[in-house]
């Protein structure tokens, strides 16, 4: 458990800013909307933004990036100074070598207009293709030594790969930053015992988690009369809520007197664990939902109550990422 003076704050999530297969974007409809919500965080303090050069369906690829260097570039020098916008490049398969992702980084920092901090390996190769991750982190490497990036992150890495390429990265003198995983009351293997949370504490890595509500299941209230998502949302829902009794109505009983409702709730439990929560951000109420969790802590009691229910043998689980590595 991480002490309350020690908690991580929270980040924003773009991967629905482009997305119309799963969140149905839309960008007559809602590109002022994403504006407006950006600026909100800016307002509130929420300065670190995550997204991908994959982000973004179709001829819309890419489009997450585009609105956030879009918006960026019309802050004050202050505001981009606190900025820290982390793009994750996608290891295709015709990615290759140390120069693999050259043309990649160049394109998202045009998208991005001069306003990448933080590049990220979007995931890990180890389980298909070992031999391509290797030479594509030595590239990302390259690009922190000489200043084109400020620093360095990983995604979707188990223990035993993070030791191996934080050691990788260290042998050149490059700090690995931070490493981005599945986090949520419904995906808590990161913090098994030996899982990467250990890891990251022991080694000063920056943990963060995606998907820390479980795709908005776990910012329902148990009460909410609005009927599910359409598509696959959708159908993750039927198939999870059902399992969700006991965890749904502990984590009303947490958020009814507290800022931000049981959405809170989901957000502190990984805080209490170290990381830094990045829900996706699509309006100003989501927004301003955040600001509020990070207004109060989990007390310890009531960690260990979720702690139980989410490691409960038979409870509820997101789907794995296939590309999570050992």
């Amino acid at each position: 458990m991480t002490s309350e003076a020690a908690q991580p704050g929270i980040g924003v999530g773009t991967w629905a800013w482009g997305n119309q297969f799963l969140w149905g974007y839309d960008p007559q409809r809602d590109d002022a909307v994403l504006e407006a919500t950006f600026r909100r965080c800016l307002e509130v303090g929420l300065d670190f933004f995550d997204t991908a050069d994959s982000y973004g369906t179709g001829r819309l690829n890419g489009r997450s990036e585009e609105l956030l260097g879009r918006f960026a570039s019309q802050c004050s020098p202050q505001q981009q100074e606190r900025l820290c916008i982390a793009t994750k490049l996608a290891p295709f398969p015709w990615r290759l070598g140390r120069r693999g992702y050259d043309k990649a980084f160049a394109a998202s920092q045009r998208r991005l207009q001069g306003q990448l901090k933080r590049v990220q390996l979007h995931w890990s190769t180890q389980r298909y293709a070992p031999w391509q991750e290797g030479p594509l982190l030595e590239g990302l490497a390259d690009l922190v030594s000489r200043g084109a990036a400020r620093s360095l992150g990983v995604s979707n890495m188990g223990p035993k790969r993070l030791r191996q390429v934080h050691q990788q990265l260290a042998d050149r003198g490059v700090q690995l930053a931070s490493l981005q995983v599945q986090l949520s009351l419904l995906a808590p293997q990161a913090i098994e015992p030996g899982g990467v949370s250990e890891v990251c504490r022991e080694l000063g890595i920056e943990l963060i988690a995606y998907s820390p509500l479980a795709l908005g299941l776990l910012g329902r209230d148990p009460q909410d009369p609005r009927p599910n998502p359409k598509g696959p949302r959708g159908s993750l829902f039927r198939q999870l809520e059902p399992r969700l009794v006991a965890l749904r109505q502990a984590m009303a009983e947490m958020g009814r007197s507290k800022p931000g409702g049981v959405g809170a709730v989901a957000l502190n439990w990984c805080r209490a664990h170290g990381a830094m929560p990045i829900p996706g951000m699509r309006s100003i109420a989501q927004v301003n939902a955040a600001a509020a969790a990070q207004g109060w802590t989990l007390s310890s009691a009531e960690r260990l109550e979720l702690d139980q229910l989410a490691l409960a043998p038979g409870a509820a689980r997101m789907p794995a990422n296939p590309f999570q590595s050992a």
